[in-house]
């Protein structure tokens, strides 16, 4: 799936991934590929983009999660490679 990660700076991560575990407003979720059309407030920690076998963390906090037609775009008020 397509996963695009932006800040209010600029974009921060773009391109394919195997899952996203994101830090929604009331908990953890997981986004696979297909996964059903989906959207969420983003709280504040850990966001992670597996890809390839590795995975990329970023500190997310603020924002808003979306998935739709296997893309996964995350826009976060803040946003720090870890």
């Amino acid at each position: 799936m397509h996963v695009t990660v932006i800040s209010p700076e600029a974009a921060i991560f773009d391109g394919e991934a195997e899952a996203v575990t994101a830090p929604a407003f009331d908990g953890q979720v997981g986004i696979l590929p297909r996964h059903a059309p989906f959207m969420t407030l983003l709280g504040r920690g850990i966001l992670t983009v597996a890809t390839g076998g590795t995975a990329r963390r970023f500190r997310v906090a603020g924002g808003f999660l979306q998935a739709v037609h296997n893309t996964v775009r995350v826009v976060a008020e803040q946003v720090k490679g870890e």
